[in-house]
């Protein structure tokens, strides 16, 4: 076997390819131009919200080095996830729920891990290489990486845009002593375009190339732990996990193909509000099972399903929404105070919450406001 650095970078290139990976790409194994500083920034302005990880492995994310320093090379890989429909589509649907893309077949990280320990054993087998493996999950600056390993571009909503698959790439990387040639970093092509930032239903662009995660509906679905503000609610419309809008309507998702990846396809059909509104624990574990909604539990789950009830329109949903007054879960009883005042008459709710005890104070306050 060939074992120049080329033939190296190409022979891990085909294997990578060979094992189902969609795009790979090489970068140093480095922090990429900018991205320290845009992370000290994000965090020092608590932007990230109560994603208090991101504060505590900043150091640790915003070079490769810290983690590894011997690693010289990262290799980068991307999954296309793509949807075979609009994503956008769903939210016509208001009794039913939407779930984004990324969340509709199985945990990614899952998928992801099993192909990339391949990869690397692969490589540390051939090439008698140290090497290191990482998702998401770990203190990985994965988007300037991907950048700089040619893969595509961090676009205006912060997301990574690729021209072969648009919006949908998910990324691994493996680190490894092996220093390769890097490929050209991947320029901007996003222009004077500003879709991605005009339909954020919460204004969550402070302006380009910024997020204020607090106030974007996939974090305050999926990473915030406690009671969504009143003024997010309405907006979230029936986004029960994540928002896909910004990347739905990126212009080069015109060249994206639908992923060839049966473990992402849709487990089932967009579910009925109605369905998921009555599961218990061991029900939702089970029917969320090996996805990444299970990750946020029951409980924040309900309440994001109660908010989606709330903004239905729907009174048929009413009776779920008051058979969970009684939940034992603040959450869950706070949001189905607010979706029962969204869908009852004044004089029907009044009466009802004349004849409530509400030990909780948050709770009480949604029924007073």
């Amino acid at each position: 076997m060939a074992t120049t650095a080329l033939a190296v970078r190409d022979t891990i290139r085909d294997k990578a390819l060979a094992l189902g990976f969609d795009a790979v790409g090489f970068a140093r194994a480095e922090a990429a131009s900018g991205a320290r500083d845009n992370l000290a920034t994000f965090v020092g302005q608590g932007l990230h919200g109560d994603m208090g990880w991101m504060a505590e492995t900043a150091e640790r994310r915003s070079d490769p080095r810290t983690l590894w320093p011997e690693a010289r090379t990262a290799v980068v890989v991307g999954l296309n996830y793509g949807p075979d429909r609009d994503p956008l589509d769903i939210l016509k649907a208001r009794d039913r729920a939407a779930v984004s893309v990324y969340a509709q077949g199985r945990d990614y990280h899952d998928v992801m891990k099993k192909r990339l320990r391949v990869l690397a054993r692969w490589m540390h087998e051939t090439f008698k290489a140290e090497v290191k493996l990482f998702v998401d999950t770990a203190p990985v600056m994965e988007k300037p990486l991907a950048m700089a390993a040619s893969l595509g571009w961090q676009g205006k909503h912060t997301n990574l845009v690729s021209r072969g698959f648009g919006s949908w790439l998910f990324l691994g990387e493996v680190l490894t002593t092996l220093d390769l040639e890097p490929d050209t970093a991947e320029a901007d092509h996003c222009g004077e375009c500003r879709r991605c930032l005009d339909i954020c239903p919460t204004n969550a662009f402070p302006g380009p190339y910024r997020l204020d995660a607090r106030r974007c509906i996939s974090y305050l679905t999926i990473e915030h732990k406690g009671h969504i503000a009143a003024e997010f609610r309405a907006a979230m419309g029936n986004r029960i996990y994540g928002c896909d809008d910004c990347l739905a309507v990126c212009p080069w998702n015109k060249f994206a193909r639908t992923t060839p990846h049966g473990e992402f396809a849709p487990r089932a059909e967009a579910p009925l509000l109605a369905e998921l509104v009555r599961l218990d624990d061991a029900a939702f574990r089970l029917r969320f099972s090996g996805s990444p909604v299970k990750r946020i539990g029951r409980d924040r789950f309900l309440r994001n399903v109660l908010i989606a009830i709330g903004n239905s329109g729907d009174r048929g949903l009413a009776e779920a929404a008051r058979g969970l007054l009684g939940d034992p879960s603040p959450l869950v009883r706070a949001m189905a105070v607010w979706a029962l005042k969204r869908l009852l008459p004044p004089a029907e709710f009044a009466a009802l919450a004349a004849a409530r005890r509400e030990p909780d104070p948050d709770v009480q306050q949604e029924w007073a406001a």
